[in-house]
């Protein structure tokens, strides 16, 4: 389950109630700034970076927020995912 939590400035995944990954950002006037995504070691290759950054995409999309995806990951995640490039860049 991915969630948004604000108080962190981070987008959450939790497997069976714990915290697996999080992708942190942080609001640069008003431009929403993807910078780091980390994802437990025990559940890596399981997809949840990705879930972490679809998630998050989908999120900022629906909300209107334009983003800059400085993580790396997220970055590797709107190049494979032609339907993201125009809208956030």
């Amino acid at each position: 389950m991915v969630t948004n939590n604000e108080a962190e400035s981070r987008y959450e995944v939790h497997v069976d109630g714990k915290l697996a990954g999080f992708l942190e950002y942080r609001d640069v006037a008003g431009v929403l700034a993807f910078v780091h995504t980390e994802v437990d070691e025990a559940y890596a290759g399981q997809g949840l970076g990705a879930q972490l950054a679809k998630y998050a995409l989908d999120d900022v999309m629906a909300r209107d927020v334009k983003i800059s995806p400085l993580c790396p990951f997220v970055a590797k995640y709107i190049d494979k995912h032609p339907e993201y490039r125009v809208t956030v860049r």
